[in-house]
């Protein structure tokens, strides 16, 4: 294994073992057993052991492995879980991602928490890999937003690294991004260089990204110093025409140019486009907030 494959799975490692996604398997188990477990398994002999695979129903991109453990650490002390499927990988329908064997009333209690969890994480991978190939060729990278579901950001976000995607910042915490509404306080568009240096002075060493909505502000936003310049709701023209400009106007400084970011009403249809403007990021909030779960079931094959 290389060196870079190992850091991979310690950060990976590392990610599950945090408390907010632990905290949120265990929200997850208690609010399906609720105060009397699952009443429908009383029916099942405590001896009954069962051998059942975990099946996709739809192709997609196979997202959440790591997850398995936790359920089972919490629900499954009788049963195992093996893998057929790599993280990542791109599964057909019908294809088996892997194989609970064990206690038959614990497969059954952990059945639906197991699923929701891999079903969500591989539908925003699954979201995020279409994207990505939509783009393939361009010089353009697929970033995600803060648009998540409450209490399931680092997982989405996760998620969107298995399909192929960047994480944009984690939270408001770990990057500065001027939007239009801190520019409002300020009188607008008109004073991006004033707030840019005024985030500098507040936030000394962290990456400074300014959204912008016109040619002006984008050109002003390059000559203030951002790391980044998000270009909100411009047409792939638009984009192009702006690309030109702030690397032309760079250029002549001697300085290098702003990463440049397109947002907004991006999706599968457009993103091709915008991606051939030449900016080099695109950002959207469709993956973690409107990706749909991919379905993803459980079918018993022995009983015993």
């Amino acid at each position: 294994m290389s060196d870079e494959n190992k850091a991979h799975e310690d950060e990976e490692e590392d990610l599950f073992e945090h408390s907010l996604i632990t905290a949120l398997v265990s929200m997850a188990i208690g609010e399906d057993l609720g105060p009397e477990g699952d009443v429908t398994s009383r029916i099942i002999p405590h001896e009954a052991n069962c051998r059942a695979e975990v099946v996709f129903r739809e192709d997609g991109v196979l997202a959440g492995l790591p997850l398995v453990p936790l359920v089972l650490e919490r629900l499954g002390r009788h049963v195992t879980f093996e893998a057929t499927a790599e993280e990542g990988a791109r599964l057909s329908k019908g294809d088996v991602v892997g194989v609970l064997s064990g206690n038959a009333r614990q497969v059954l209690m952990l059945e639906r928490t197991l699923l929701n969890l891999l079903q969500r994480m591989s539908g925003t991978a699954s979201a995020t890999r279409r994207f990505v190939d939509a783009i393939e060729g361009t010089a353009a990278k697929l970033l995600d937003t803060r648009k998540t579901i409450p209490g399931w950001r680092l997982l989405q976000k996760y998620a969107v690294t298995v399909g192929g995607g960047v994480n944009h910042r984690m939270g408001l915490h770990d990057m500065v991004l001027i939007k239009d509404n801190h520019l409002a306080v300020h009188g607008g568009e008109e004073a991006v260089g004033k707030v840019v240096e005024l985030a500098r002075q507040q936030a000394p060493g962290i990456p400074l990204e300014i959204e912008v909505t016109t040619l002006a502000g984008a050109l002003a936003a390059a000559q203030a110093g951002a790391d980044y310049v998000l270009l909100d709701n411009f047409t792939p023209a638009q984009l192009a025409e702006i690309v030109e400009a702030v690397h032309a106007d760079a250029k002549e400084r001697g300085a290098e140019p702003p990463q440049l970011e397109a947002s907004g009403g991006i999706n599968l249809e457009t993103v091709r486009a915008v991606a051939e403007s030449g900016v080099d990021r695109i950002s959207t909030g469709w993956i973690t907030h409107s990706a749909p779960s991919l379905d993803i079931a459980l079918d018993f094959k022995e009983l015993g």
